[in-house]
């Protein structure tokens, strides 16, 4: 039985993800249909915490980049890209990686990516090479940010078994590091140089095809110019991230509670949430941004996909293990 239990699992986790957007948590919520009423499952609490401490960030994030905070990181971006052109290779997965890190999402790596392109361009180098390992580091990013949706997820799964946030970036951060600073190496040979492809070298030759590239250069190199509310955003944002490491870190720092005659120290998903909810607040009151902005951005909804997503499928998977965790226990010591 359980067998079958998982495969259903297995489909609609496939099913949803070649539907897209919210079709990972909707399809959960359909697999969990299935699990209760025909398989006789008891549906486990849904994740309320940890979709809560996803909101608290998403609607930090989301107020940083109606406030300019995220067009600003492209720029730094930018800047530092130019500044070590032949670098391309190390310098550009190094970038994605740091302000995925700080900004908790991957689209800041969508952003920089045309300007990836341009400066390989015009370094002699195969934009791909470059560009290949940036989006691969900005994906790796995500599990060592201490504010992305998915470090968050695995906060208040493990903290209750004691694991804190602390321990869990003193893994990812090595571990992603060495495996990109391997790739960006790797990379360094793939295809041949701008200067000896000869399909580059003949499209170059054709007026058109040279006046978009040149056109998409000069249109990148517009010169940007940042508000003080964008870089009050930033810091906020960064500040706010640079406490919720200390918080899961030290957790000496959170407060304690007496309840029912015990001490109970404040749990990192509440830490995290008040945190948060406090740098999008005061976002709001300095900078005012335009309250339609901040629910209209990409990263507000991509953030709200990812609730989505844990709702259903966070949901039906605990219900399969919960419902045959005996089994399992016996499994594992059979081992």
């Amino acid at each position: 039985m359980f067998l079958i239990e998982f495969l259903v699992v297995l489909a609609c986790i496939l099913i949803g993800a070649r539907i897209g957007g919210i079709g990972l948590g909707i399809m959960g919520g359909f697999g969990l249909a299935i699990l209760t009423f025909v398989f006789g499952l008891q549906p486990t609490s849904p994740p309320i915490d940890v979709m809560l401490m996803i909101m608290a960030v998403v609607a930090a994030a989301a107020c940083m980049q109606a406030a300019g905070g995220l067009d600003y990181l492209v720029h730094l971006a930018e800047k530092l890209l130019r500044k070590q052109p032949r670098y391309i290779n190390f310098m550009a997965p190094l970038v994605t990686y740091v302000f995925t890190m700080l900004a908790g999402t991957g689209h800041v790596a969508y952003s920089v990516l045309p300007i990836i392109a341009e400066v390989s361009r015009r370094t002699g180098i195969r934009p791909e090479r470059p560009m290949s390992v940036a989006v691969i580091a900005s994906q790796f990013a995500i599990v060592v940010s201490p504010i992305s949706a998915a470090t968050v997820a695995m906060v208040g799964v493990v903290e209750p078994a004691g694991i804190t946030l602390g321990d869990i970036l003193m893994v990812t951060i090595p571990c992603t590091f060495i495996g990109l600073a391997v790739a960006a190496f790797a990379v360094g040979y793939m295809g041949a140089d701008l200067s000896n492809d000869a399909e580059y070298q003949r499209r170059m030759k054709d007026p058109e095809y040279r006046a978009l590239i040149e056109g998409t250069a000069e249109a990148n190199e517009k010169e940007y110019v940042p508000t003080k509310d964008a870089k009050f955003s930033v810091g906020m944002f960064l500040l706010g991230s640079l406490l919720v490491v200390i918080l899961g870190a030290i957790p000496s720092l959170r407060p304690v509670f007496e309840i029912g005659g015990n001490e109970v120290r404040l749990g990192m998903a509440h830490a995290i949430e008040i945190v948060m909810l406090t740098v999008a607040s005061i976002t709001v009151l300095v900078c005012k941004p335009n309250q339609d902005k901040v629910s209209r951005g990409s990263v507000f909804h991509a953030g709200m996909r990812a609730i989505i997503a844990i709702f259903g499928i966070a949901w039906l998977g605990d219900t399969l293990f919960n419902g045959h965790m005996g089994m399992l226990k016996e499994a594992v010591q059979g081992w």
